[in-house]
């Protein structure tokens, strides 16, 4: 059987990317789709920063204009907890790390990004923080020690190194930030998606990523 695959290049700290979980969700759902993540590192090395209230002077107007579009909710420990938690870093590394050892160990990187996601903006976790990332592994049912021995592995080199792959399918389909969808057919052919007409039109997104998996 004829299979397509959808490569989501993101970042668990994209708020965009975050307002497109529900269409990431949807596409979970056809069976004759596979799906690749590719994780950007927007923030990361010089990128990091803390948090604090001039970055969350600065992200709350973005993150309301996407609760208003896409329905997703942000919750009041996100918005008036870890936006002013200074102490808190905005690094995108140790997620991807996570999200990695969870498809290399359980095939449950999309689950992983959905989990962490929710641990940032609803619950205002810190997502940078190995602890907290052991701890959402068990909440999805990960053996404990089995997946600190993969974050051990997936952590420096190879994280980076998926970091730089996916900076390069991004320049290479030439998309446009995260998210970025793309669809490839059978025979290797990539086109982009434009998810963003479907920000808040989950059933129209499932309906057109359905049609074109046909034809895939």
């Amino acid at each position: 059987m004829n299979t397509a695959t959808l490569h989501y290049i993101y970042d668990p700290l994209c708020g965009w990317c975050y307002g497109a979980a529900p269409l990431l969700k949807a596409a979970q759902s056809l069976p004759k789709l596979n799906i690749e993540l590719h994780a950007g590192g927007m923030m990361t090395g010089d990128n990091r920063r803390p948090m604090g209230d001039e970055w969350r002077e600065y992200v709350m107007p973005h993150d309301r204009r996407i609760a208003e579009l896409t329905g997703q909710s942000f919750g009041e420990a996100y918005f008036n907890g870890l936006l002013r938690d200074s102490t808190a870093m905005l690094d995108s590394t140790p997620p991807i790390t996570a999200i990695l050892a969870a498809q290399r160990l359980a095939g449950r990187g999309l689950d992983m990004l959905h989990r962490i996601q929710q641990a940032h903006y609803q619950e205002g976790r810190r997502i940078a923080d190995t602890p907290v990332l052991e701890s959402l592994a068990r909440e999805l049912g990960l053996p404990s020690a089995a997946f600190i021995a993969e974050m051990r592995f997936n952590s420096g080199a190879p994280t980076a190194q998926h970091i730089a792959d996916s900076r390069a399918l991004l320049a290479r389909v030439r998309g446009h930030g995260f998210p970025t969808f793309v669809l490839q057919d059978s025979e290797g052919q990539m086109r982009l998606l434009p998810a963003s007409n479907y920000l808040n039109n989950v059933a129209g997104w499932t309906a057109a990523l359905s049609g074109a998996v046909t034809w895939a």
